[in-house]
């Protein structure tokens, strides 16, 4: 009998794809300024979770289309719609018509801001009002009108276990003193009380509201702070992890918290700031 020939040679062996999760498949988003930094993050994250995705913007029209583009190059459906969020009319508008082009609204993310900076004896009412307006105002408005139409639809179980998400874009300076900047701070600690008290009113209906606290995280918004190397020293003696934020950070939170993975997960603020809120300056004992 011929002795039996030994191989070293492992037989080839074929794996089945692993399958990519999409947690928000079949729901619909809109993300107010969602055409560039943290809102083109998010748009970007809540597209490849499966979403489809409303890019509000207020001016920069081929920037929202790009985004628009690559979300649907992740294979999810895209719309852009041009509103000033801090207009009443224009925010009645947006939800109308993407109601019209998607039937309903499942999570929205509250992201539109802007600073107007200035030291306290010389910032003007035009530029205290017009943070105001967008970063609060802006943020009220668009809750209202989404929160009405998840208590006319209700929780849909085939689509999620909550009523509606909602993830208001806040900032570490919701906490954090900033000089220089008492319109947008003021904004942001009006979001957090604004959004823990809508949380108290809608939690019977089924429906999550959330908030983000960005740290300081790579957007075209603060470029000053980090596009030099003197100025990304400065920047890291601030940020115990030792790296700037990306907006990709963010939009991985925001589409956890717009997932039913975070079913109980309501009325709080998720920073995201590399440890910024620590207070670094007190790490070696102040």
């Amino acid at each position: 009998m011929p002795a039996a020939i030994l191989t070293t040679q492992t037989p080839e062996i074929t794996l089945a794809p692993t399958p990519v999760r999409k947690p928000l498949k079949g729901q619909k988003a809109l993300v107010t300024g969602g055409d560039s930094g943290i809102g083109k993050g998010i748009a970007l994250a809540l597209g490849a979770a499966g979403a489809d995705v409303v890019v509000n913007y207020h001016s920069d029209a081929a920037a929202a289309n790009n985004v628009a583009d690559a979300i649907a190059q992740l294979g999810s459906r895209a719309l852009v719609h041009q509103a000033d969020v801090s207009q009443e009319e224009q925010v009645l508008e947006m939800f109308q018509q993407m109601f019209d082009e998607l039937g309903t609204i499942d999570i929205l993310v509250a992201n539109a801001g802007l600073q107007k900076d200035a030291p306290l004896t010389e910032m003007t009412l035009a530029q205290w009002n017009a943070v105001i307006s967008v970063n609060l105002t802006g943020q009220f408005l668009c809750c209202r009108e989404v929160v009405r139409e998840f208590k006319r639809r209700g929780v849909v179980k085939k689509v999620s276990c909550a009523a509606g998400k909602i993830v208001c874009v806040s900032s570490v300076h919701e906490v954090i003193p900033w000089a220089g900047h008492v319109n947008y701070a003021a904004s942001k600690g009006g979001i957090n009380m604004m959004m823990k008290t809508i949380a108290q009113e809608v939690a019977p209906h089924r429906i999550r509201i959330n908030s983000i606290a960005p740290g300081a995280i790579r957007t075209p918004i603060n470029r000053a702070a980090w596009d030099t190397p003197e100025a990304m020293h400065d920047l890291l003696t601030l940020i115990p992890y030792g790296r700037i934020g990306e907006p990709s950070d963010i939009g991985r939170a925001a589409a956890w918290l717009a997932s039913d993975d975070s079913d109980y997960v309501h009325g709080t603020t998720l920073f995201v700031d590399g440890g910024m809120t620590l207070y670094p300056g007190f790490a070696d004992g102040g």
